[in-house]
């Protein structure tokens, strides 16, 4: 159950072996279980998804995203024979992939309930959002997670490490990140922001500190900068909100 290639519009690598990947990070890092609620924001054409689906026995997954031939492949295909999994098309505005958006990200509340989910996660999302646009998305994660519930979210992360590699040069091509956009925003790319989106670290442990959540530690690094040790290519957040807080 693999979409046509020529319908794959999700970044770069191996479709089924990126899906995998993340799967056991869902499990591993973000503790889903088979009867846990997952919510996938920018769920593609369901790389994500189709790996989840010989997990979630008796679970829930729910995922959104702004392209809606993805959405439409996951319905016809996946919802069908998996109905505990859901797909829903948000036409939210984006610079690099749906200019004809008719709601910006900042505006739009995800159609789902509070406290709602276990774990939600994000995969190269917040790396194509503007900050006023990833912090009301952190809000509304916030509002849909139960008390105690993970966000995993993938960043470009600039802190010491990673702006030594880009200013020596080891991170090259669209990784070389050296314009400033706003506030804790940089890119490669001035002219469409984004397109490439890295935050500066400090400010994205203190997004989610602002609203209940604890970045773990270690953060996971990533080898988009041209490290030679990390995890995944992109830096991988895990946030655990406050299970006081209803």
């Amino acid at each position: 159950m693999i979409p046509p290639e020529s319908m794959v519009f999700v970044g770069h690598g191996d479709f089924e072996k990126i899906g995998n990947e993340f799967k056991t990070y869902l499990i591993d890092l973000a503790g889903l279980r088979p009867d846990g609620r997952v919510l996938d924001i920018g769920c593609g054409i369901g790389r994500m998804a189709i790996p989840l689906t010989g997990y979630l026995t008796s679970g829930q997954y729910a995922g959104f995203d702004i392209v809606e031939k993805g959405i439409l492949w996951c319905n016809a295909r996946i919802t069908k024979k998996f109905p505990n999994f859901r797909f829903v098309h948000s036409d939210i505005y984006n610079k690099q992939y749906n200019k004809r958006g008719k709601t910006l990200a900042r505006d739009y509340r995800f159609p789902y309930p509070d406290a709602h989910f276990d774990v939600a996660f994000l995969t190269s999302v917040f790396t194509h959002m503007l900050p006023a646009d990833v912090e009301h998305y952190t809000d509304e994660i916030a509002r849909v997670l139960k008390p105690g519930g993970r966000c995993l979210a993938t960043f470009l992360l600039r802190n010491e490490e990673s702006i030594q590699l880009i200013d020596t040069g080891v991170a090259t091509g669209p990784m070389a990140i050296t314009h400033h956009v706003d506030g804790p925003a940089w890119t490669s790319t001035p002219n469409t922001p984004e397109a490439v989106t890295a935050y500066e670290e400090p400010w994205v442990v203190e997004l989610f500190a602002r609203r209940g959540f604890a970045v773990r530690q270690p953060i996971h690094y990533g080898s988009w900068c041209g490290r030679t040790q990390f995890l995944s290519f992109q830096d991988i957040v895990l946030a655990q909100r406050d299970s006081s807080r209803a």
